[in-house]
């Protein structure tokens, strides 16, 4: 992807490369075409061709999403489990139709206790279902963050809430991001996740952080955060 950033190589030739990754079993090489397909989704969100991008997700990662399943086999790994996690937050992110059912069916049930999820199945859940759910999947969310006693739920949600697309919940989620619901060294982080989960979120990051700057810089000035808040 670097060479088609930078003019070298076309973009196609870089898709056609990716597709021959099409039943590689391994965690490392999907973990590399998950994060170049996501910089060329980003690169792609202000053309016409972002819905071209994602059938192109959907085509790409659906075998191996098969192969996977939703629940972990007899003698699979930590590595297995890590690429599962990956395989369906990306699948549910591109609409993948039978991905976002199971989503939503597995949400419902944690949500009223039926069958918790597992640790590694919540962020691939929580990301898809906020990526296509509404106002009242985020009013879920930020109650489940709410609820939750360990920190490492707390931020496992605050990493996903920018995944919400409508712009009335993107501002809502930001609201959040500075409320003392999120601890100051966490805000970054939802912060984030807003700017690159849409190319609305991008919009809206940019614009809350120029209009709460003098907020923030108070609040991270000569720490690492300030400098990684601006990266973002």
């Amino acid at each position: 992807l670097p060479q088609a950033r930078a003019g070298i190589i076309s973009t196609v030739e870089v898709l056609k490369v990716m597709e021959a990754f099409v039943n590689e079993p391994n965690y490392t090489v999907w973990s590399d075409l998950s994060c170049n397909l996501g910089i060329l989704s980003t690169l792609l969100s202000h053309t016409d061709f972002h819905e071209d991008i994602q059938v192109f997700v959907r085509d790409v990662f659906s075998p191996i999403g098969e192969r996977l399943g939703w629940d972990p086999k007899p003698g699979e790994g930590h590595l297995d489990a890590l690429l599962r996690g990956l395989v369906l937050g990306k699948l549910g992110k591109a609409g993948h139709k039978a991905t976002l059912e199971e989503a939503r069916r597995r949400f419902k049930e944690h949500v009223e206790g039926k069958h918790v999820l597992s640790a590694d199945l919540r962020s691939p859940v929580y990301v898809t279902v906020l990526k296509h759910g509404d106002s009242s999947t985020l009013d879920t969310m930020l109650k489940l963050h709410k609820q939750a006693d360990m920190q490492e739920e707390k931020n496992r949600i605050e990493r996903v809430l920018g995944a919400i697309s409508q712009p009335e919940l993107i501002q809502k989620v930001l609201t959040f991001a500075l409320s003392e619901e999120v601890r100051p060294q966490d805000t970054v982080s939802v912060i984030g996740g807003v700017a690159g989960g849409s190319k609305q979120g991008r919009k809206a990051a940019w614009k809350f952080v120029r209009d709460n700057w003098e907020e923030l810089y108070n609040r991270y000035q000569g720490g690492f955060l300030i400098s990684r808040l601006i990266k973002v």
